[in-house]
């Protein structure tokens, strides 16, 4: 406890320890963008299974209902409260210590699981050029894991500065995607507009299951801002200037894929058409070694930037005295939660062996949760502490925010039931981690009071989640069941 600082409330404030550095707005940009996107390597799927006009469609749109009303809450709270841990903090803030807690949980396993999944898409891209044993493939990983695990444990500036050069190669593949497509142009991008034999819903479902995983994480940044001392205003901003960056990454690619190549129902990242398959067929020497190496480079930026964003998560709830103390650790020449980083490198390796499909099943609720939690703390905090200072501020009034996260909103608690039974299972088995483990560290620990026992009111909380969860298990299992008995519901998402 001697290197926290404990308010009157209570409430821990953020480490003195901690190593701050400046940021320019470059490379925080880039490292919100890298936190988003990484890059537009693994949308080949959503051509196939959305239809090519459709697809541009969702792509350009669906920001304005998702991604908007993400960054700007995550802008103004993010410069109202510039700490370490995010939304977390925000949760925390609005919501007590129960609440916070569990969207802390929720957001941190689902970045610990999603950054799993870019080992994994690394590894099987190499493999494609060098084929390798099982031994060798979990050796890659293992060498891609401790190379990025070194670059955090160093500081934010130099993840920063390493994310940065990665993304630059990936905008300069996307240059010459653009410039090479353009030259072979020859097919109308927007037709068909779904697939053929396929209805506009069935389209729909599959292109805004996609959307609401490849346009989230503006967020995530946040969890950093402790270690960044420009970060009231420097991330705001950036979080702000991504928005149209990401939407065009995602876009002009495919336009220009589509225009070039065509044959949009062989698009797919597994034994498919993908963006290096549509580069190898303008038979321009060195380009598909260049893509491959723009595929990798998306991969380890993601990679790269998710492990210092997902570290800080548990460090701030050791801080809090709810998760394991030794992660709040701080490297004594580095200043940086070195243990925190180092166990979510080994946890990373240990996931990898589950298969990425396993992976995906459990990481989609979990961060639906841990969204509408900070989208309503947003609304909630306007509430509860109208004249608390923010630097950016939503030019809204409240009810004008309630009704921004109306559509967000809505497309969580959608997100839940149309993404398949198995998920539905198994993304419910990881929410029930969130208040099992809130018990068991609040008796272990303490929590923020330091008192190891829980309050009628955390008790209530406790108990309310646990049936809530149960209940979209039950009944949202059940409408899904009867739904592909009757032969409505075919498909599992992703």
């Amino acid at each position: 406890m001697s290197e926290k600082v404990v308010a009157q409330n209570g409430a821990h404030q953020p480490n003195p320890a901690l190593r701050k550095h400046k940021m320019t707005l470059f490379t925080a940009l880039f490292m919100v963008i890298s936190l988003t996107a990484g890059g537009y390597f693994g949308l080949e799927d959503m051509v196939s299974l959305s239809g090519p006009g459709l697809t541009i469609l969702i792509l350009i749109f669906f920001p304005f209902f998702w991604s908007i009303p993400q960054a700007l809450i995550a802008a103004e709270l993010g410069s109202a409260m510039p700490e370490e841990g995010g939304y977390y903090i925000w949760v925390r803030r609005a919501f007590g210590e129960f609440w916070g807690f569990q969207s802390g949980w929720w957001r941190t396993v689902s970045c610990y699981i999603d950054s799993t999944l870019y080992i994994i898409l690394a590894a099987a891209y190499i493999n494609v050029f060098i084929p390798l044993t099982p031994v060798q493939n979990f050796l890659v990983m293992a060498v891609i894991v401790v190379f990025f695990t070194v670059i955090n444990l160093i500081g934010i500036k130099e993840v920063g500065r390493v994310t940065s050069a990665l993304m630059i190669f990936v905008f300069i593949t996307l240059g010459i995607f653009i410039v090479f497509g353009a030259l072979n142009w020859q097919y109308n991008p927007v037709v068909p507009f779904v697939p053929e034999g396929q209805s506009v819903m069935t389209s729909l479902g599959w292109g805004i299951a996609f959307c609401i995983w490849i346009y989230s994480g503006y967020e995530s940044m946040g969890t950093m801002a402790g270690e960044v001392s420009n970060a009231r205003k420097i991330i705001p901003k950036a979080t702000l200037l991504s928005v149209p960056i990401v939407t065009a990454l995602y876009v002009l690619p495919i336009i220009f894929g589509l225009g070039s190549y065509g044959s949009y129902y062989e698009w797919s990242v597994d034994y498919g058409i993908t963006f290096s398959d549509i580069v190898a067929s303008w038979g321009i020497p060195g380009l598909v070694p260049i893509f491959t190496l723009g595929a990798l480079a998306c991969f380890f930026a993601l990679y790269n930037s998710y492990l210092a964003s997902a570290s800080r998560g548990y460090y701030v709830l050791a801080e809090d005295n709810l998760s394991p103390p030794i992660l709040s650790k701080l490297n004594k020449r580095f200043k940086t939660p070195h243990i925190a980083i180092i166990s979510m490198g080994v946890i990373n390796l240990i996931l990898s062996q589950f298969g990425f499909a396993t992976l995906v099943v459990i990481n989609v609720l979990l961060f639906m949760f841990s969204y509408l939690a900070w989208f309503l703390a947003a609304v909630v905090l306007r509430v509860k502490e109208p004249n608390m200072e923010r630097p950016f501020r939503i030019p809204f009034g409240t009810k004008g925010m309630v009704a921004m996260v109306v559509a967000p909103v809505i497309i969580c608690v959608t997100a839940l039931f149309t993404n398949g039974l198995d998920y539905l299972i198994w993304g419910c088995v990881g929410l029930l981690s969130g208040p099992i483990c809130y018990v068991i560290f609040k008796k272990m620990y303490g929590g923020i009071d330091g008192i190891k026992v829980l309050t009628k009111e955390q008790k209530r909380s406790v108990v309310g989640l646990i049936a809530l969860i149960l209940g979209c298990l039950i009944i949202g299992g059940g409408l899904l069941y009867l739904l592909f008995y009757h032969g409505y519901y075919p498909y599992n998402y992703y």
